[in-house]
């Protein structure tokens, strides 16, 4: 039977009570305990003597209980408790409150090493709750867990105790021999009963380096297997290119990248059985919504309906005005549905959508609620894929039978982690400007060359144009920096007294941020003091500065997406970063904004100087979550795709028998967002 199989519930000293507190952490069994991993490692240290004791300091001390635990009731309806431990050296107090356990945990005339904050008074040391072992379980490294109220570090290492005592001797690994020789690995029950209780470092390091590469080897395999799967042929077919036609019609001419990337797309519409599933990687102001109209356009002349979402409202809203200009030469119906409609004019653009009446929808969130259907979706796109994770795209997929899927990104990927991030889809990369697209001019200041900054935003503005300042922080405390709502009041009754300032931070409900933004687009506020949430797709063409307070507290992905918010008009743009920070690191990132506007080459450099965090945050892009492996481990990203790479030449489908543990491990992995497409 797998320990997959095992209720938690089931080990000694599990309660229904525990049971629920450890189901709060997602572990329900005893496999999804034994691969909740250790957050971090304490090591005690030295043992200090009793009379060497320091009042303030932490301190670990072996000692001898010496006295009966004596427990009394005080006010409130608390338990307070008091025991005497002694060395050699002298006597201490130790008190705990509220732990009925305390007197059968320790046993008088025994021995213990106990661990926390020494005070001392006048009846001499004392410790309050200190963390406690038997000798006998004393060891140089302590796992730290992730808790949940309720419970304690103790608990979890006491289940994983028994968790790694249930581990059989010999134990079918997932991870097939010659892959563990060919990179030096370990086997699975030693990484186990190391990464939780590790003999020493050596054996820790041995231990996680085994599960960072079996984990990122599962995601690699899992990747390619949504990609190489075999999808039902498509419904959606779409014989004819009309792109010729839909391009004669603009305005401008496409570049080449736009070109070759509209050719890539319906080159995948009308050859392949299989869904379109690509990706349009473009820097910020590469033209890739009008690769997207193009593609649109092809659908809707090839009979079908096509979905655009967008992250935010005032995105959804900006591509609907910008295709409805498109389209507008054509018998073509345009639709919005987003969130903020009234329900009424929401079921009526529902009407027309499933009635055929509406070509080609755009919004938000709202085309992948239940009530939104089509008559016939050939094509669904989404915008700034890095506010999506692959269940939202597949939630809109599944709107048509098998529809194409094109997915648009303004985030500079460097190859190594477009693999691992976008590894389900085919890439384009859009990588020139559209002519007449002029550089922002980026410059670097410190907070003394501030109000020269200021002075200059206000000649902008004079000039008729608007401004952005950008604040890290929201709220005044971190690092003693400016929240965005004090430096906007400041501005207001100072230098900017007599401009219309406006603020938009992250924790202003969407009807309010959507209102700002919409005045600033109007251009009845002049200056918005803003924090990153602005960082993605406005559009305001007379926006010609940007100002980045601290700016070094930015990755230059991030610092650059922002930059991408001006120059996007016929005016001379600015970008002003300002930072007081003279390490030779922080100089040298910022120096590369002021030297170059091309975004892959500053995601490379990024990527070079500070690792891959900037392009994942928290969100990981919509993979699978991961327990132990970092996206920083350039290393162990390079060793599992060259593994991957090998095991899918031997068994594209992992059917042989040598990777069954490993398809096991994958389904495992993907089994929230994959939707059985890995069955």
């Amino acid at each position: 039977m797998s320990l997959y199989d095992v209720p938690v519930s089931s080990l000694k000293g599990f309660g229904k009570l525990r049971a629920e507190l450890f189901s709060k952490l997602n572990i329900n069994s005893v496999g999804e305990l034994l691969r909740f991993y250790p957050r971090t490692y304490t090591a005690w240290g030295d043992i200090t003597p009793v009379s060497e004791l320091v009042n303030g300091e932490k301190a670990l001390i072996k000692a001898r209980v010496v006295t009966a635990v004596n427990t009394v009731r005080i006010s409130g309806g608390r338990i307070l408790s008091k025991v005497q431990v002694s060395d050699d050296s002298g006597v201490i107090e130790l008190v705990f409150f509220n732990n009925k356990y305390i007197s059968s945990m320790l046993k008088f005339d025994e021995e213990y090493c106990f661990y926390g904050k020494v005070t001392k008074d006048l009846y001499g040391f004392s410790m309050t709750s200190p963390e406690f072992k038997k000798l006998s379980e004393m060891s140089a490294i302590t796992p730290v867990y992730n808790l949940t109220h309720g419970l304690t570090n103790r608990m979890v290492i006491t289940a994983v105790k028994q968790a790694v005592s249930m581990l059989p001797q010999t134990m079918v690994d997932p991870l097939p021999y010659d892959i563990l020789k060919r990179y030096d690995l370990c086997t699975l029950r030693f990484a186990l009963m190391n990464i939780h209780f590790p003999a020493d470092e050596h054996a820790l390091e041995k231990a996680r380096r085994r599960l960072v590469f079996e984990e990122f080897l599962v995601l690699n395999l899992g990747l390619r297997l949504l990609k190489n799967r075999k999808l039902k042929d498509t419904s959606c077919k779409m014989p004819v290119d009309y792109t010729g036609e839909f391009i004669s019609t603009l305005p401008y001419t496409l570049t080449n990248a736009q070109k070759n990337a509209v050719v890539d797309c319906v080159n995948d519409m009308k050859n392949k059985k299989s869904p379109m599933n690509r990706l349009v990687q473009g820097d910020v102001g590469s033209g890739k919504t009008a690769v997207a109209a193009a593609v649109c356009y092809n659908t809707v002349k090839n009979g079908f309906q096509a979905a655009f979402m967008a992250p935010t409202e005032i995105l959804a809203t900006q591509h609907f005005e910008n295709l409805t200009k498109m389209f507008s030469p054509f018998d073509i119906k345009v639709d919005l549905l987003i969130g903020s409609m009234t329900k009424s004019k929401k079921d009526k653009v529902r009407e027309k959508l499933l009635s055929g009446e509406t070509d080609i929808i755009i919004g938000t969130h709202a085309l992948i609620t239940d009530a939104t259907k089509f008559k016939n979706l050939g094509c669904a796109i989404t915008d700034e894929q890095h506010r999506f994770g692959v269940e939202q795209r597949s939630k809109l997929q599944q709107k048509g039978e098998m529809p194409h899927v094109l997915v648009l990104s303004a985030t500079p990927i460097p190859r190594t982690l477009g693999l691992i991030i976008y590894g389900d889809l085919d890439i384009t990369c859009i990588d020139e400007l559209p002519p007449g697209r002029k550089p922002v001019r980026t410059m670097m200041i410190d907070s003394k060359k501030r109000n020269d900054a200021l002075g200059f935003i206000k000649q902008e503005v004079d000039s008729g144009r608007q401004c952005y300042i950008v604040c890290p922080l929201v709220e005044e405390g971190e690092l003693e920096l400016e929240s965005a709502e004090n430096y906007a009041a400041e501005l207001m009754l100072d230098c900017f007294a007599d401009y219309p300032v406006g603020i938009l931070h992250g924790k202003m409900k969407s009807k309010d941020k959507d209102e700002v933004m919409n005045r600033f687009s109007n251009g009845e506020i002049s200056i918005l003091v803003s924090t990153t949430v602005i960082e993605v797709g406005v559009d305001v063409k007379n926006a010609s500065v940007i100002m980045i307070e601290n700016a070094d507290r930015f990755g230059l992905s991030q610092l650059h997406q922002l930059r991408g918010r001006v120059g996007r008009g016929e005016h001379k743009s600015y970008c002003i970063l300002v930072s007081d920070n003279k390490s030779e690191d922080t100089l040298k990132r910022l120096s590369t904004m002021c030297r170059t506007n091309n975004g892959f080459e500053i995601a490379d450099e990024d990527l070079r100087l500070r690792g891959p965090g900037d392009f994942f945050g928290n969100r990981q892009h919509g993979l699978p979550q991961l327990n132990i492996a970092d996206f920083s481990d350039m290393d162990s990203l390079r060793d599992t795709q060259s593994a991957a790479s090998y095991i899918m030449s031997v068994s594209p489908d992992l059917s042989d028998e040598s990777f069954k543990g490993l398809k096991a491990m994958v389904k495992l992995l993907w089994k929230s967002i994959d939707n059985g497409a890995l069955n």
